[in-house]
C-alpha cells in the first residue's frame, strides 16, 4: 500500500484499511454498472485510464480527490462516493504516519531539522520517486506511485492561505548526495531555491565543517497548531513518535534553537544552494 513517511518507511497497512479500499471499490463498480458505463468508458468520461479505474475499483490504488469527485458525477452518485473522501485519503499514508499528516496539514508553524534524506514536503516527484525505489524490500511500481502522489498532495501547505511559517535546518551532506543520479539531485536543489525565496519559508544548511552539532540524536519535527499547542514528531523506519508533552518537547526546541544558531543564515544559506548549483 501507499507510503508517505519522509524516508520512504513502509510497514503493512491494517487489514482495516484493505478492507475499506476493497469496500469503495466494489461501491464504485456499483455504481458505475447501474449508470451502463464499461470501464472504458467511465474512464474517457472523466479523465483516466481503464486500467486505472479498474485497480481502484479492485481496492488496488487509492484514487485522488479529484478523480472521486469526477465520478461520483459521472454516475450520478449524488455524493455518496464523496462522503467516502476523508477515509479515503488517510489510508493514502502508513498508519504510523497519519496523524503527523493531519497535523502537519493544519500547522500554523512547522520546524524540522533533515539529517538523512530531503524531507518529504520539499521533495520534487522525480527525487520522491527516487527515495522510494531505494526503499527495501522492494516495493513494486504501483506502490511507489501512490507514495509519490501521497507525497506530492502534502505540498498544497505551500498553497495554504493564511501560509504557516515553514523552518527548515538542513545537514551539507543531506544536500551532497546525489539520489537519482545528477538530473534528478539538480532539481532537487533548484526547488529547495524556490521554496527558500518564499516569504513564509526559511531555510538554513548546517555546514559539515562544524565542530560542535546539536543534532546528532537524528532528525525530528516542531509542530505548532492552530490552537497553540507545541508537539514534535520523529521517525524511524516504521516507527515513530508524537509528543506532547512539555518534558519531551522542551529539550527539541531547546535543540533546534541550537542547531539554527550553528546553521549559516538563511540567506547565506540559499547563497550556498546556489554555489552547489554552480558546481554540477
Amino acid at each position: 500500500m501507499d507510503r508517505g513517511a519522509d524516508s520512504g518507511a513502509g510497514g503493512t497497512e491494517p487489514d482495516s484499511d484493505v478492507e475499506f479500499l476493497r469496500c469503495f471499490g466494489r461501491q464504485m463498480k456499483l455504481l458505475r454498472e447501474a449508470a451502463g458505463f464499461t470501464q472504458a468508458q467511465l474512464g474517457e468520461q472523466v479523465g483516466y485510464g481503464e486500467a486505472q479505474i479498474a485497480a481502484v475499483e479492485q481496492g488496488r490504488r487509492i484514487p485522488k480527490p479529484e478523480l472521486i469527485d469526477a465520478v461520483d458525477r459521472a454516475v450520478g452518485a449524488r455524493g455518496v462516493l464523496v462522503a467516502m473522501k476523508g477515509e479515503v485519503a488517510k489510508a493514502r499514508y502508513p498508519s504510523f504516519f497519519r496523524r503527523y499528516a493531519e497535523l502537519e496539514a493544519e500547522a500554523v508553524e512547522l520546524h524540522a531539522y533533515i539529517s538523512h534524506v530531503v524531507k518529504g514536503l520539499l521533495q520534487t516527484e522525480e527525487y520522491a520517486r527516487a527515495v522510494f525505489r531505494m526503499w527495501r524490500p522492494l516495493l513494486d511500481e504501483e506502490a511507489i506511485e501512490q507514495g509519490v502522489s501521497a507525497r506530492m498532495e502534502r505540498r498544497k501547505l505551500f498553497a495554504r492561505r493564511p501560509a504557516p511559517l515553514l523552518r527548515f535546518v538542513i545537514d551539507e551532506h543531506v544536500l551532497r548526495r546525489p539520489l537519482g543520479g545528477r538530473d534528478v539531485w539538480q532539481g532537487q536543489l533548484e526547488q529547495l531555491l524556490l521554496h527558500g525565496y518564499q516569504r513564509n519559508v526559511a531555510i538554513q544548511i548546517v555546514p559539515m565543517e562544524r565542530e560542535e552539532h546539536a543534532g546528532l540524536a537524528g532528525p525530528f519535527t516542531l509542530i505548532h497548531s492552530k490552537n497553540q499547542r507545541r508537539m514534535a514528531y520523529m521517525e524511524v523506519q516504521d516507527v515513530s513518535a508524537l509528543y506532547v508533552e512539555p518534558r519531551k518537547v522542551n529539550p527539541l526546541e531547546a535543540a533546534y534553537s541550537a542547531l539554527r544558531a550553528e546553521a549559516l543564515t538563511p540567506r547565506k544559506s540559499l547563497t550556498f544552494v546556489e554555489k552547489l548549483l554552480g558546481e554540477l
